[in-house]
Order: structure tokens, then C-alpha cells, then sequence
């Protein structure tokens, strides 16, 4: 799965400090001067999972794989991005070709640092940058009334439920509310995703403070937090330049480090498994001697969907899953221990695969 989450935010916010945290590169220019990133960059980040190591030595695998996710690093929006201003439409283009968004807020005083507005506000920049997809979201969705409605009174079924779609999205956006906060019944929600909504998207607030607030955070971010918590998004608090020093050392100096902040791991870690939830994703594990792996599925996914990301002739031929709960996995010491316990059980294709199960299919083609 390439899903990807866009790192958005107003110039000089630490978006690209981060990203280069995140890929442990310095493949995006942080300088302090809007649009310094034009091209969006791209990161292909392992999801941090602790299960696996403890996994891989019970099964003694070779090699551990862990879930991947795609951060797009997204030059800096500006007020009136939504009518072309900085570089607005290109930003735009590349926020609609991700699946969620994380929104960098500044959450730091730095005088050797310059504010696009002039002044430090993190809730302000959340709100010019929620304006302004709204704003494109609400151009875009207009444009397509009057057609829609001309091949709906034609009887063109698809065109009058995509309407009706529009029509609660307008209302939402009209009432200064993004189109996430619209309530989609369930068989909608692929014709809702089909309308690629800069607001639709599944949210994150990343708080990037400075380092003294690195553990705590500050009256900032609990503002940010607070804000998260009545738009239904999640919040995390980050220090994108203690990461990006992080990024730099190797497993013991960062474990002293982070020792010496009182942090018991990097804060990018917390960022990536919030993105991993935000995009709906869970993970199941294969473990041999080999490797131990982790697959990405949607959460709900079924047995057969499950196995299909292996390989389709894996969905196309299920017969069952060999299931053990990883708890269960761990406590009695690997797939023979649990088999004794009676802990291996026998998945049909109607189960609903687990975050954490380690699972062995059985198929024929």
C-alpha cells in the first residue's frame, strides 16, 4: 500500500526539518525563506514496532520487515494559496494526490526565525491553512453543480447521488466547517473519496515545539491539542530539530540522548504510528526463520483480503488462517507453544483479521 500522508504547513514551521527526520536525509532544503521546498520530496518511512524484534527472536528470523508509509514533504502555504497566491495551486495539487494530512504547527519562539504573518500563533496558522482548503474545496465543488444537476434530470443515477454528495459537502464548507466533519453512511464512503476533498482528508496536528518543551510541551500545543480535540483530529507534540539531531546517531547515542531529555523514544515514532491509525492501517505478522514481517491492512480487513496482500493467489485460493494472537505468540514462546496451549486457531473467510496477529495461510490454486 503507497499510501501517503502530506506534511503541510506555513513557511518556517519546521515541515522540511522534520521530513528530513523523518527519512534520515537532508534530501529537503530547510532554509529560512518561503517556498525553499518547490518540488514535493518524498519519504518512505518504517513504521516503528516493537512487536517485531520480540517476534524475530522467539522465531529466530534472519531478517525483520517492517510496515512502510509514505510522508510527501509540501513546500509552505501562504494566505491565498486557495486563489493561486506563493505557489497555491501547485501545494494544492500535490495535498489532493495524498490520502491524510499532518498539519505542522508552530509551537516555538525564535527571533533568528521569521514568521510569514509576523508573529508566533500556532491556531491562527491552522486556521489560514484550514481556509484556504476550504476555500479550494468549495471552488471546486461549485464548478461541478450545474453539470451534475444537468445529467441528474436526465435520470443518470451515479450524477444525482454524486450531487447529493456535493450538496452536503457544500454545506458543510458554507458553514465553515471542513467536509470531514460531514456524516457519510457507509455505502457513500468510496463515492465521498472519489470527490478528493482537501478537507475530507483524515487529520494530524504535529506540535513542533522548541527543546526544552520536547517532553511536556507547552501552552502552545495544549492550545493545538485543545483545537485537535473539537475538529475530531489527533495531536502530537515533536521537536523537529532535537529529531533531526536524533536522526544522526546510532542506536546507543540516541538511546543516551534521549535518556538525557527524559524522552523514552523519538518523538517521530509517535508521529508515525499516529499517521499509520490516522490512514485506517493495522498490521498483521508472518514469522519464520527467515524473516518476520509486517503486512499493512485496512482495519475490518478480512482473512482473504488479508492474505491477498501477500499475494493475490494467496486470496484467490484461501482455504484458512493459522492464527495466534501475538500476546498468546509470546507467552508460550513461538507457533509450537501455542499450538500445545491451544492457542492456534483456525481462521475461515469471514474472520476479521486482528492488529497483532500472527497469521500462516493455507490456499490452493
Amino acid at each position: 500500500m503507497a499510501l501517503k500522508v502530506a506534511i503541510v504547513g506555513l513557511p518556517n514551521v519546521g515541515k522540511s526539518t522534520l521530513f528530513n527526520a523523518l527519512t534520515q536525509t537532508a534530501a529537503a532544503q530547510a532554509a529560512n525563506y518561503p517556498f525553499c521546498t518547490i518540488e514535493p520530496n518524498v519519504g518512505d518511512v518504517a513504521v516503528p514496532e516493537p512487536r517485531l524484534e520480540a517476534l524475530a527472536k522467539i522465531a529466530g528470523s534472519k531478517e525483520i520487515i517492517p510496515a512502510r508509509i509514505n510522508f510527501v514533504d509540501v513546500a509552505g502555504l501562504v494566505r491565498g494559496a486557495s486563489k493561486g497566491e506563493g505557489l497555491g495551486n501547485q501545494f494544492l495539487a500535490n495535498i489532493r494526490d495524498c490520502d491524510a494530512v499532518a498539519f505542522v504547527a508552530r509551537c516555538f519562539e525564535n527571533d533568528d526565525i521569521t514568521h510569514v504573518e509576523g508573529r508566533i500563533d500556532p491556531i491562527a496558522d491552522l486556521e489560514i491553512i484550514e481556509t484556504e482548503l476550504m476555500l479550494a474545496d468549495l471552488e471546486s465543488l461549485e464548478k461541478r453543480v450545474a453539470n451534475l444537476d444537468k445529467r441528474a434530470k436526465t435520470g443518470d443515477k451515479d450524477s444525482a447521488n454524486t450531487l447529493r454528495l456535493v450538496k452536503l459537502a457544500l454545506e458543510e464548507l458554507n458553514a465553515g466547517r471542513p467536509a470531514r466533519t460531514a456524516k457519510i453512511a457507509e455505502e457513500d464512503e468510496k463515492a465521498w473519496r472519489m470527490l478528493q476533498l482537501l478537507t475530507s482528508k483524515p487529520t494530524l496536528y504535529v506540535c513542533n515545539v522548541d527543546e526544552g518543551d520536547a517532553g511536556t510541551g507547552n501552552a502552545m500545543s495544549v492550545a493545538v491539542a485543545e483545537r485537535a480535540k473539537r475538529d475530531d483530529a489527533e495531536s502530537v507534540v515533536i521537536s523537529a530539530q532535537i529529531e533531526s539531531e536524533i536522526a544522526m546517531l546510532d542506536a546507543a547515542e540516541r538511546a543516551e540522548f534521549l535518556e538525557t531529555l527524559g524522552l523514552e523514544e523519538p518523538g517521530l515514532n509517535r508521529m508515525i504510528r499516529e499517521a499509520f491509525k490516522l490512514l485506517g492501517l493495522q498490521s498483521y505478522f508472518t514469522c519464520g526463520p527467515k524473516e518476520t514481517r509486517a503486512w499493512t491492512i485496512p482495519v475490518g480487513a478480512t482473512a482473504p483480503q488479508s492474505a491477498g496482500v501477500i499475494h493475490t493467489d494467496f486470496e484467490k485460493g484461501f482455504i484458512r488462517a493459522e492464527t495466534i494472537a501475538f500476546d498468546d505468540y509470546i507467552k508460550f514462546n513461538g507457533e509450537a507453544g501455542a499450538r500445545d496451549a491451544g492457542k492456534l486457531r483456525q481462521e475461515g473467510k469471514e474472520y476479521v483479521v486482528q492488529d497483532g496477529d500472527v497469521m500462516n495461510f493455507r490456499f490452493n490454486v
